[in-house]
């Protein structure tokens, strides 16, 4: 379904995403190729987002659009899910290195500025190739994103877990097994009302 490079440079449209191709090769983060982890929607057994090769192919389409940088890309695909979920930074770079060194994006950063990611002729021709699999992925992106939109914690909800998060980090001094223990049990207890549906 993807191609890859033989030795010659010559490009054969076959292996890239078989274990071991140049998809497969590099560009996974601890986290899964997508950065997020276990239980998602793309990959089969291994719960991961996307499948091998599938953000590289996402990432390449997104530049060929107009040129973007990382930042820019995390949030592009971030709004494709309706903001139900963004791949890490650490899962997207590594895989935009091995598209340079494909030779399917090049990057400029101007005056030290951020690099910005543009398409390349080979890289248009390789989408061309593979555009049937990258219909198929975004398919796939739509029906997860349906799937978010009907689970999807209401911004409120959101914003007091950011707020959380940010008391606790922001919290001053060592923390006493008595304090640890009563935040603990507040968290806890919060979580079990949350289920529960109970206030009390």
């Amino acid at each position: 379904m993807f191609g890859h490079h033989d030795h010659y440079g010559r490009h054969s449209p076959r292996h890239d995403c078989a274990p071991g191709g140049r998809w497969a090769r590099r560009g996974r983060s601890s986290e899964g190729e997508d950065g997020f982890g276990r239980g998602g929607f793309f990959g089969g057994r291994s719960g991961r987002m996307f499948g091998h090769g599938d953000l590289r192919l996402v990432l390449l389409s997104l530049i060929a659009e107009r040129p973007r940088h990382g930042y820019d890309l995390i949030r592009a695909i971030e709004e494709k899910f309706g903001g139900a979920y963004a791949p890490s930074p650490g899962a997207v770079y590594p895989p935009l290195t091995l598209l340079e060194e494909q030779d399917y994006i090049v990057a400029e950063a101007p005056s030290g500025t951020k690099k910005l990611y543009q398409v390349t002729d080979t890289g248009r021709a390789f989408l061309e190739e593979n555009s049937v699999a990258l219909k198929g992925i975004q398919s796939r992106m739509d029906l997860a994103a349906q799937a978010f939109s009907i689970h999807s914690t209401p911004d409120s909800v959101r914003e007091a877990v950011r707020t959380l998060k940010q008391s606790l980090h922001m919290r001053r001094g060592p923390w006493s097994a008595e304090e640890a223990e009563r935040v603990r049990k507040l968290i806890e207890a919060t979580a079990r009302q949350i289920v529960g549906g109970t206030e009390n």
